[in-house]
């Protein structure tokens, strides 16, 4: 049955995160040869209409206002609320990440409907379109379908392949007025933490730290080997809590969850709390001294050294087989 499916585009730094891409495969797959519209919502966002076009969307609608320059629950739930009523979807995807972890259920709670959130898979089966996501930090996983009502689901980045970019493709592009009132909380001004780079919780690869880096200093050389794989840095709750770096960089239970192609832990003991934000990595390598770490009983590929001598041999191999590519 042909579905019309809303994805909302996330817009950070007046770009497109390739989740929102993700999104739009997704709902091509829930849209059953229906009609996939993209949703942008912001301030001076029409110019990445294009984008979610390219990528797969039919069309866009855009709800732009001054007030919605920086993300707030109650200003970017109006404008969503107000797509909805104008498009009347059948389903509404967007990215599990901060921002669609606050949204989404906000904005299904006004709509009484279900949610399904943090998917990693999605297929057809038996007439019924069925979403898998992991329960259990990541223990298991569970399958779900929608019986009812509307289709409301939140996809983890680096799950779902994104279609294959095609600048032919044209659709149209509309913009909804809505007026945003009565918001609660006024964003004056954002102070960014994070290191700049590669944004970690959609980084192919990252290299992450623990206790045995020993100190901030000690993430220098991880820092070093991301950039020449192109990936981001990342750290555990340990790492964090002994200020070798920035909670923003936290992987794990009550951190961000990655799921990299490939995931480097260096120094990481391998807690329970951290394997739940990083253990559905398709490939984990792990550095550490002590044999018996816990990490290793997960690892794909596991390497019984000192960092500060396995890291830097890595990063000189690595530089070569670039340089002979």
């Amino acid at each position: 049955m042909a579905r019309k499916i809303l994805v909302v585009g996330e817009v950070r730094d007046n770009s497109l995160r390739n989740v929102s891409f993700e999104a739009i495969s997704a709902a091509k797959l829930a849209s059953d040869n229906g009609e996939v519209v993209g949703v942008l919502i912001g301030n001076e966002v029409k110019n990445l209409a294009e984008q979610l076009i390219q990528y797969g969307a039919d069309r866009v609608v855009i709800v732009e206002d001054e007030k919605l320059k920086q993300y707030t629950s109650d200003g970017y739930s109006q404008a969503l609320l107000a797509v909805v009523d104008s498009e009347n979807p059948d389903g509404i995807i967007l990215g599990h990440t901060a921002l669609g972890k606050d949204l989404a259920p906000r904005v299904a709670s006004r709509l009484n409907s279900g949610l399904i959130s943090d998917v990693t898979g999605l297929e057809e089966a038996g007439g019924n379109l069925v979403f898998t996501r992991p329960i259990y930090s990541g223990k298991a996983f569970e399958k779900k379908i929608v019986t009812d009502g509307l289709i409301f689901a939140t996809i983890r980045p680096n799950n779902i392949n994104p279609l294959e970019k095609d600048a032919s493709r044209s659709g149209e592009v509309t913009t909804l007025s809505v007026e945003i009132k009565d918001l609660r909380t006024v964003i004056k001004e954002v102070v960014r933490k994070a290191s700049e780079g590669v944004d970690l919780s959609e980084a192919k690869v990252v290299i992450a730290g623990g206790r045995g880096v020993k100190s901030a200093e000690g993430f220098e050389p991880l820092k070093e080997l991301a950039n020449v794989l192109g990936g981001a840095v990342g750290a555990s709750r340990g790492a964090c809590d002994a200020d070798y770096c920035d909670y923003s960089l936290q992987i794990g239970q009550t951190g961000k969850v990655v799921t990299p192609d490939l995931y480097i832990a260096c120094g990481i003991s391998g807690a329970i709390q951290h394997l739940a934000g990083m253990s559905n990595s398709k490939v984990i390598v792990a550095i550490n001294k002590d044999p018996e770490a816990n990490i290793f009983k997960v690892a794909d590929y596991g390497i019984v050294g000192d960092l500060f001598e396995v890291v830097p041999i890595l990063t000189e191999e690595f530089k070569k087989l670039k340089v002979n590519a």
